[in-house]
């Protein structure tokens, strides 16, 4: 017993959706395509869980933030996979894969053949057992991975209104379920181990403006420390939880999120694997020419950097997901995958962007205090390499991102920091027209004819200057 198709995606996540759309735009014929999910329901977008899921008021939900509504793209109901003949095989789980004969064993024993694997398995949340620590079965103890573990956290939320609840771990998950936890009314304790929040991303300076709006908003820190055990009533609810440096809250439920594994089981022995995901190139193949990897699983070069990387984050996931189906389709017109790293958050009022990498010495720039908007670059080896802004606009956001992707040399920290956003802002003008004859130096770069050099060069700095003067200038009245 067994179907056979042109293509599969292998899990039913966000990558997956954004797959699906990109085959029906070049061209995908009716039955060519199958993806196989273990989840019920048709791909969606993953972060609406952690963010307008879990709302008091108009929370978000299905079908309304199906793949790929995200992206501001066309919404993909059950209904518009089968229009366009693509088989949804649904709350099926795979139980071998053989990557030589191209063939996947389902968990109800069926063979599914391929030509062409997009592995889109993504990855799922560590549980507490793997830490030594049982309990993750009370009914009490919530994680938050897919959207049964959505509805699970919001039954623990509607039976303890007012109540107390623990948040074990200080990363995006832990966040951002935290300010739907107060949003609720709920009374929120955050335990990480950390020195502060977001310690993969985030330097001490910004954290520490987030963990002070968060304790203006009734949240409690405690940091450095682990949980070590449960207390459970009668009925196998947890009643308190047992920290490693003899604490005990006493709690109403629990939300655990101390972070993710790939799931790469199913191609471990056949697959090349690198940082705890699949291998693959700039077209997203992996070592096995008939299959790819996307999203959380996928461990990819970053042209940027010029090194592999594992990105955990949904904006990779629909990129890669985007590039992969092209580079199928089109090899040769399609191009290495080349991403400039993002992430992004949402909670209360609060909005940030970061793009690049956070290495290296960090200027600030802006009023924290103020709280209005605020941000870093990062400069490694002479170039700046990463970008954070808090409360910007669209367009600032995309001239920190294009500015990123530029690296420009910076000499003068000070003088940068003095620019602050602006320096981003004044570096993405398109510069004026050059009407002199020019020629090309050894690094490509245009420049006037040697004479002339250093007018070009003091030219160039004024206007910037005067832009970011400018720039300043503006921000300041739209906010008189």
């Amino acid at each position: 017993m067994g179907r056979a198709f042109v293509y599969v995606i292998l899990g039913g996540g966000v990558a997956a959706g954004y797959a699906a759309l990109e085959f029906v735009n070049r061209g995908l014929s009716n039955g060519e395509l199958c993806i196989i999910s273990q989840e019920p329901v048709a791909p969606y977008e993953r972060p609406a869980l952690s963010k307008g899921f879990l709302l008091p008021e108009a929370p978000a939900r299905l079908p309304s933030f199906h793949t790929c509504v995200g992206a501001n793209e066309e919404r993909l109901t059950p209904k518009w996979y089968k229009e366009h003949g693509i088989e949804l095989i649904l709350g099926t789980a795979v139980k071998s894969a053989d990557v030589k004969r191209k063939t996947l064993l389902t968990a109800t024993g069926e063979t599914i053949s391929y030509k062409i694997l997009i592995v889109a398995t993504g990855a799922r949340a560590l549980k507490l057992e793997e830490f030594g620590v049982t309990g993750s079965d009370a009914e009490n103890v919530c994680y938050l991975r897919d959207i049964a573990d959505a509805n699970r956290l919001l039954d623990a939320m509607q039976s303890a209104p007012g109540g107390k609840a623990v948040v074990i771990g200080g990363g995006y998950i832990g966040m951002e379920c935290a300010a739907s936890l107060v949003i609720n009314k709920l009374n929120v304790t955050m335990v990480f181990p950390e020195a502060h929040c977001m310690a993969r991303l985030l330097t001490p300076k910004i954290a520490t403006y987030y963990e002070e709006y968060y304790k203006s908003k009734g949240v409690e820190f405690i940091k450095g420390t682990v949980l070590s055990s449960f207390d459970f009533a009668s009925n196998g609810k947890v009643t308190a939880v047992n920290l490693r440096d003899g604490r005990k809250i006493s709690v109403d439920m629990v939300v655990v999120g101390i972070g993710i594994r790939p799931n790469t089981g199913l191609f471990e022995g056949q697959l090349t694997l690198e940082k705890g995901g699949i291998k693959v190139n700039g077209k997203l193949q992996s070592s096995n020419s008939s299959v790819y990897a996307i999203g959380d699983v996928a461990a990819f070069p970053v042209k940027v950097f010029g090194e592999t990387r594992r990105l955990e984050h949904v904006d990779a996931a629909r990129k890669s997901a985007r590039h992969a189906v092209a580079a199928i389709i089109d090899a040769d017109k399609s191009g290495e995958f080349d991403y400039l790293p993002f992430f992004y958050s949402r909670v209360f009022t609060l909005s940030w962007q970061f793009y690049g990498d956070n290495v290296g010495e960090v200027v600030y720039y802006g009023d924290m205090s103020s709280g209005e908007t605020f941000g870093a670059y990062w400069i490694s080896k002479g170039h700046l390499v990463g970008a954070f802004l808090e409360g910007g606009t669209k367009e600032e956001y995309e001239a920190i991102a294009r500015t990123t992707r530029l690296k420009p040399e910076i000499e003068d920290l000070d003088e940068l920091q003095r620019q602050g956003l602006g320096f981003a802002v004044t570096i993405c003008q398109k510069p004026p027209p050059v009407s002199s004859p020019v020629d090309v130096n050894a690094s490509g770069l245009l420049l006037e004819k040697p004479l002339f050099a250093w007018h070009a060069t003091a030219g160039v700095i004024l206007a910037a200057s005067i832009a970011a003067l400018a720039y300043v200038y503006g921000r300041r009245r739209r906010r008189w």
